[in-house]
């Protein structure tokens, strides 16, 4: 998948108020602790990456510290980038919380920079991806004649999902979904009260195939050019964090589009992705890996009221099978801390002649998975002390188990978690891997 739009650094600085400025009617926020996180497109392409999918972002990046600090979340999130380069100042939102409420947001960046015009790799970027969503944040890339020229040639042959703002350019014409917000469509369709007919006039307008104006937790409606529309519920939750949301929702979208879904499905499943999205957290929950020791980053998503999830395993030769079951267990909550055996402990398991693969590589290797979000080494043969670390609220095995005869169920009982089961990818496994290996070898000439 491809994203392309305007990259931002955001920012949070969480505090805690227990008095009152003596000069001003104003709150004294301690600070606790500073995070920042790709914003903007860079928000958009993170949580594509984090969802598995190998994600590149077209955006423009100033060579300022924000700017470099930006390219280096991005690159830990396992986004690749394409930098157009930017004359300005890179943006940045600095919101300051408090007890999970926004007291105030700091824009820095100012007025929008000048981004250069894309070259060959920008080029070779879309033309080679499944799907492409442009996550415009108003600041001039989607703009660009040359860039736009390009996403039209595209856009009859790859789905090219817009998310489009009041301050941006209108969807190049062809595009297969549309995804303002109900205040953004009210600001495009003055006079328009029903988001409905908002989504079915800028459907027409934008001769785009369809156009879904996001309600918040009242879902979204769908509206095409052939006059359908269509309601999509949201599941109800308790939205903690609604930042980020809209991202979250036109990601999804894409990446269900990029597999082949029909547009109700993709957009229904983006409906559903957004609701757990702001319910763990919004963008608060989106934590760079190898941001922190693996019990302080299950703390932090804790204590945001997101869901903590650990799978266990050697993961000695990382294969396809491995790779799907880490996807699936990322989905299912908004971390994924992965406990991995060390060589001392693979070696009572399998063998003296195991693993093929140090402990350190492994993990390397783990960590550099998109969905993954730390790697915990433990010595024992089962993770129950790892486990009673980080207390995950999930706990995925990949096999053909029954949870009840699994040590990890019971420890995970001592505080509510579960254990969930995911069968691995028929016909991958490390032993058979192996196997091959040994017969090719032994037939080479």
């Amino acid at each position: 998948m491809a994203v392309v739009g305007d990259a931002l650094l955001d920012r949070d600085v969480e505090g805690r108020v227990e008095r009152v400025c003596p000069d001003a009617p104003a709150p004294v926020v301690d600070e606790l602790e500073r995070r920042s996180r790709p914003g903007g497109a860079g928000l958009a392409a993170t949580l594509a990456a984090r969802d598995g999918h190998r994600v590149t972002l077209v955006t423009a990046l100033a060579g300022d510290a924000a700017g470099r600090e930006l390219a280096a979340l991005l690159e830990g999130f396992g986004v690749g980038v394409v930098d157009l380069g930017l004359r300005g100042r890179t943006p940045e939102k600095i919101r300051v919380r408090c007890g999970g409420q926004t007291l105030l947001r700091l824009d820095r960046g100012g007025a929008p920079g000048e981004p250069g015009r894309p070259a060959e790799e920008a080029r070779r970027a879309l033309e080679s991806a499944d799907a492409v969503l442009v996550a415009d944040y108003g600041r001039g890339i989607t703009a660009g004649e040359q860039l736009r020229e390009l996403l039209s040639r595209l856009a009859p042959d790859v789905p090219v999902i817009w998310d489009p703002h009041p301050r941006g350019a209108q969807p190049v014409p062809g595009v297969r979904l549309a995804t303002p917000n109900r205040d953004e469509a009210a600001r495009l369709t003055p006079g328009i009260e029903d988001p409905a007919e908002s989504a079915a006039r800028l459907a027409a307008r934008w001769r785009a195939g369809a156009v879904a104006v996001t309600l918040g937790s009242s879902g979204a409606v769908l509206a095409t050019r052939s006059k359908e529309r269509l309601t999509l519920p949201a599941p109800p939750v308790s939205p903690t964090d609604v930042c980020g949301a809209g991202d979250r929702f036109a990601a999804a979208a894409a990446a269900l589009l990029a597999g082949g879904a029909p547009l109700e499905e993709a957009v229904s499943g983006a409906v559903v992705s957004a609701s757990g999205f702001v319910a763990a957290g919004g963008a608060g929950s989106v934590i760079p890996a190898g941001d922190s020791v693996p019990e302080d980053l299950a703390g932090r998503v804790r204590e945001r009221g997101g869901t903590v999830v650990a799978a266990g395993g050697c993961f000695d030769l990382l294969h396809a099978g491995h790779v799907r079951m880490l996807e699936r267990a990322r989905r299912l909550g908004d971390c994924l801390i992965v406990l991995l055996n060390s060589d001392a402990s693979v070696r009572r398991i399998k063998g003296a002649d195991r693993p093929l693969v140090g402990e350190e590589d492994r993990a390397a290797v783990l960590r550099a998975l998109g969905c993954v979000d730390a790697v915990l080494v433990f010595d024992e043969d089962t993770p129950e002390r790892a486990l009673r670390r980080i207390r995950p609220h999930v706990f995925a095995k990949g096999g053909d188990y029954r949870p009840e005869e699994l040590p990890e169920a019971r420890v995970l009982e001592e505080w509510g978690g579960r254990v969930e089961i995911l069968p691995y990818v028929e016909g991958r496994s490390t032993t058979r891997l192996i196997r091959e290996a040994i017969s090719r070898s032994e037939t080479a000439p």
